[in-house]
């Protein structure tokens, strides 16, 4: 087994061929729950994957978020995509993904956020994310009229994950997070 190779990159630096094989790889770490709408929300930021003779192995990725908190608007790095081949956890890869990533949220951004699995939930606790005890909603879908307010997210909460960036506080607990709208899972 050799040494994996990792990559941070733009989405804009990654080939046709890298793209479509972080693609097959996440349909399959997923076990095929990875719609196009998830594949969308990982593109447009920073990649971060690790790949050996035997392939892919590991993934994430960390996009621009807007959030509102206490009528603030705030530029998150919102993470997205994060998995590891099954035949390769439980040895670090997981661990050396979110470090990348949260080398970019510390030098681009507030604070990081990101929605987590039963499954990812650890990986995340043991780096110190914390889960959001205040209220998520999320900017309502915008139209012809402009947008349509906030719409509650009562089952985000207790699976949405913040962690301040370079070491800076977090907002209050006591106010709602406010997410922007996108297609598919808000969060």
């Amino acid at each position: 087994m050799t040494e994996p190779l990792w990559h941070t990159v733009h989405t804009y630096e990654l080939t046709p061929t890298a793209r479509d094989g972080i693609r097959a790889f996440l349909d399959t770490a997923f076990e095929g729950g990875f719609s196009d709408d998830d594949w969308d929300h990982t593109l447009g930021g920073i990649h971060t994957y690790a790949r050996d003779d035997s392939g892919l192995l590991a993934h994430g990725s960390v996009v621009q978020r807007r959030v509102i908190h206490a009528h603030r608007s705030y530029r998150v790095g919102y993470v997205e995509g994060v998995a590891v081949r099954a035949d390769r956890r439980r040895e670090g890869l997981g661990d050396r993904v979110m470090t990348a990533l949260e080398a970019v949220i510390d030098g681009a951004y507030a604070f990081g956020a990101l929605s987590a699995s039963d499954t990812g939930a650890a990986l995340y606790a043991a780096r110190d994310w914390q889960v959001w005890q205040g209220q998520i909603g999320v900017q309502g879908q915008i139209g012809v009229q402009g947008l349509s307010g906030v719409v509650p997210l009562p089952d985000e909460e207790g699976s949405t994950y913040v962690r301040g960036a370079a070491g800076r506080p977090l907002p209050s607990t006591s106010r709602k997070l406010i997410f922007d709208w996108r297609d598919g899972d808000v969060l």
